[in-house]
């Protein structure tokens, strides 16, 4: 049977303009879409997961791994690109900043790391540890910018933000850990719960048929 290495996006936060972003915690709504993740269980072979240290990352794999009984692994470099020079951006003024990050990958905007640079950085972390990794499924929970940065060098795209995530957080992808090929673009949390639901469903009906 094939490893799945997944890669989840955390769900959303909790906005502070008085704290630092790696320190935003998830909202209620994140908390509840992650509780309901935790509960439908759709990836029952994940031995291991892994996550940045950024607190709405860890929050997502904490609960996760109480559900699952998995181990965690903390890798720092596992954040979401530096986006520190600027600090704090509202959303319209984010989403240009987002839109150059992208369309100009060796290029720093205002002083962010250049998307190129945090591809470069999050492909390692994830390939070094799969690297020594003997287990089964893998889940990394992260970023969504990264994330993209991770999807496009996985599935060999530029770098184009076209393969971003929908707003919100909340979404994985799939690849095989032995072969790299990715399996699939983005799927929304709703969509992995469902779809474990569905498995159930059909094991039912032909353990009853």
């Amino acid at each position: 049977m094939n490893r799945i290495a997944r890669y989840l996006t955390h769900p959303q936060v909790v906005i502070d303009q008085t704290i630092p972003i790696p320190e935003w915690g998830l909202s209620r709504v994140g908390r509840d879409r992650t509780e309901h993740l935790a509960c439908a269980c759709p990836w029952p072979n994940t031995t291991h997961i892994v996550t940045s240290t950024e607190r709405k990352a860890l929050e997502t794999a904490a609960s996760l791994a109480a559900a699952w009984a998995c181990p965690v692994d903390v890798r720092p470099n596992m954040h979401e690109n530096d986006r520190s020079a600027t600090g704090f951006l509202p959303p319209t003024a984010f989403e240009a900043a987002a839109d150059c990050f992208f369309a100009r990958p060796n290029e720093s905007f205002h002083g962010w790391e250049t998307a190129k640079d945090a591809q470069a950085r999050i492909l390692r972390e994830v390939i070094e540890f799969l690297w020594h990794h003997s287990g089964r499924d893998v889940l990394f929970v992260g970023h969504g910018g990264v994330g993209t940065l991770l999807y496009c060098a996985l599935a060999k795209r530029p770098i184009d933000r076209r393969y971003d995530q929908a707003n919100g957080g909340g979404y994985w992808f799939s690849f095989d850990i032995d072969s790299r090929q990715v399996l699939h673009h983005w799927r929304s949390m709703e969509a992995a719960a469902v779809m474990r639901n569905d498995t159930r469903s059909t094991q039912t009906q032909r353990r009853h048929s």
